[in-house]
């Protein structure tokens, strides 16, 4: 049975462990808690970059949840998650790396950066510059390829939702504000989505390691 390594909290393993549940994909969850599990020697032979998430099949091991989710798509076709069409296609991937090198690292820097800082307020206007990207290719689809429910609309729609937790709205963009209702109400994602309760704990985590990261850097840099 097909291994999958996540923490629910984490929206890189959300984007995987939507892809699993709406592909109906029968797995074994191993839940990692992130105050070290990631660290642990077993786990590290199997992801030496100690992330998550990661899934094993068959002895198969994959890391980087866009790489997951593409050999999901190609070992269990069915629901198809991926357009044929060239433009829907190229468009789906546009959509993914532009969410997770634009936007994403933007939103986590509003998770630790106060309101008034300069870091802030340049990462906000980024966000709104992707936002309106991202309105743009959805147009007045349903999803980023039309009527197809797509990775495109599994990875901007997880990463979105941190947005509105953190009180960014897509009044600007209503396609966006309908496409994210739209999405919520797939059964999967109302039993996936985060609380406000485990958003707030991810915040604290994620400021957590970040923190442990940096004061390692500057041991680092400190002895050299």
């Amino acid at each position: 049975m097909l291994k999958f390594y996540y923490n629910h909290r984490s929206p890189m393993a959300r984007r995987v462990w939507r892809t699993l549940l709406e592909k109906e994909i029968i797995f074994e969850p191993i839940i990692m808690k992130l105050n070290g599990d990631q660290l642990q020697p077993d786990f590290l032979e199997i992801n030496p970059f100690h992330h998550i998430p990661v899934i094993v099949d068959n002895s198969f091991r994959v890391v980087e949840s866009l790489a997951i989710m593409d050999y999901l798509e190609a070992k269990y076709p069915t629901p198809a998650l991926l357009p044929k069409n060239a433009e829907s296609l190229a468009k789906v991937r546009m959509v993914q790396m532009v969410v997770t090198n634009e936007l994403l690292p933007k939103i986590i820097i509003l998770m630790f950066e106060k309101k008034d800082s300069a870091k802030y307020t340049q990462a906000n206007e980024h966000i709104d510059k992707v936002l309106g990207f991202l309105s743009g290719c959805l147009g007045n689809g349903a999803y980023y390829a039309g009527e197809q429910f797509t990775l495109a609309d599994i990875v901007a729609g997880t990463d979105l939702s941190l947005l509105l937790k953190l009180g960014i709205s897509l009044s600007n963009y209503p396609n966006l504000q309908d496409w994210f209702e739209r999405l919520m109400q797939r059964e999967v994602w109302q039993q996936t989505e985060l609380s406000v309760e485990d958003f707030e704990r991810f915040k604290e985590v994620f400021i957590k390691l970040r923190q442990r990261k940096l004061n390692q850097e500057t041991k680092v840099n400190v002895h050299q």
